[in-house]
């Protein structure tokens, strides 16, 4: 089995996937016209050619213009849908999704809204393969009052969010700005997740573990700056969810040659592969496998322990990442079968 047919048939789950980073320029067209909103792009191929980024607050921009077609539960429940259809196609077998509900409530749009239409779709996607949990993320740009506002919000709807998370603007905005919405959280049930070590230093990665106790890294690649720190991360197995194509297409690295994965790898850290916001960064989580394979140099057994990791770091339980992990065994024990040789190409 060729390297390329191995990852496109190898089971993982994605760990770090925004679903508003999903809308395809054809369905913000589609959803405009729908709902009558005006877009500053004329043509697909305009939206397409503005997706160069300089930094996070260049997309960001970007990013929230395009979620302005967002309206109707439909159109959340389209969207979702059409990401799961995708997984389901690529083997991705379970999905943790992050929502930005603070990016529609202050454009009016009731939480409630935004989500009934994904978990509307996350539970008709089981029907294509892919079980989900749902991870409600604070935008970090905004103040600490209105994340606690947001929280409040959530929780009537605490049966259908599994974790918070911290996401956008990460420069300026340090983790312990919201120790206290996250200590809040962890009081009601949720479990917690944050970006840190994107564009921030590796301390904010601290303070996401020592203040807002976070179960996982949300990119985590400057943790390689502090040797104290990858120290830490290995022991502790803190999982790291690392998205290749966003960090070249927002400069956080200059090219996939030098994406510090592999010696992520090398340094035993529990690192993932995810997509981010694959409509706008160029792949979903079988192009960020491709592209960093062929980058880096990957042998089949690295990928394999990618995807492992990416099981075992989700928040699946322990008997359903069991089964899972079973069958990614069974998978690789067949693609060896076929092709011993493969293995280490």
């Amino acid at each position: 089995m060729q390297i390329e047919d191995f990852i496109r048939r190898m089971p993982q789950a994605e760990l770090h996937l925004h679903i508003e980073g999903t809308l395809e320029p054809e369905m913000m067209f589609e959803l405009a016209a729908r709902n009558q909103v005006r877009l500053r792009f004329s043509s697909v191929e305009e939206v397409r050619a503005a997706y160069q980024f300089s930094n996070l607050d260049s997309f960001l921009d970007i990013y929230y213009q395009g979620a302005a077609v967002l309206v109707r539960e439909r159109d959340f429940f389209d969207l979702t849908r059409a990401y799961l259809t995708r997984a389901a196609a690529l083997n991705v077998r379970h999905v943790e999704i992050f929502f930005d509900p603070q990016t529609h409530t202050q454009r009016g749009i009731p939480f409630e809204t935004v989500l009934d239409g994904i978990w509307r779709a996350l539970e008709a996607g089981r029907t294509l393969g892919v079980t989900s949990r749902l991870i409600l993320c604070f935008l970090r740009h905004l103040s600490a009052d209105e994340a606690m506002a947001t929280l409040n919000q959530a929780l009537p709807h605490r049966d259908r969010i599994i974790a918070v998370g911290l996401d956008s603007s990460e420069s300026g905005n340090p983790p312990s700005k919201f120790q206290a919405v996250f200590d809040a959280a962890r009081q009601h049930g949720f479990l917690t997740v944050a970006h840190a070590g994107e564009e921030g230093p590796p301390d904010y990665i601290r303070e996401a573990l020592d203040l807002l106790h976070a179960r996982r890294i949300d990119h985590g690649v400057r943790c390689l700056e502090d040797s104290d720190l990858v120290e830490r991360l290995r022991r502790e197995q803190i999982p790291l969810t690392v998205c290749p194509l966003s960090n070249v297409a927002l400069r956080v690295v200059p090219n996939m040659e030098s994406h510090p994965l592999r010696r992520m790898l090398e340094a035993g850290l529990l690192v993932t592969v995810n997509s981010d916001d694959p409509a706008y960064f160029g792949g979903d989580v079988v192009e960020n496998f491709l592209a960093t394979q062929r980058s880096l140099k990957l042998t089949s057994p690295e990928l394999v322990q990618l995807a492992r990791n990416s099981f075992a770091a989700s928040f699946l339980s322990d008997a359903d990442k069991t089964k899972s992990l079973e069958e990614l065994d069974a998978f690789d024990r067949a693609a060896n079968a076929i092709n011993p040789s493969q293995q280490r190409t």
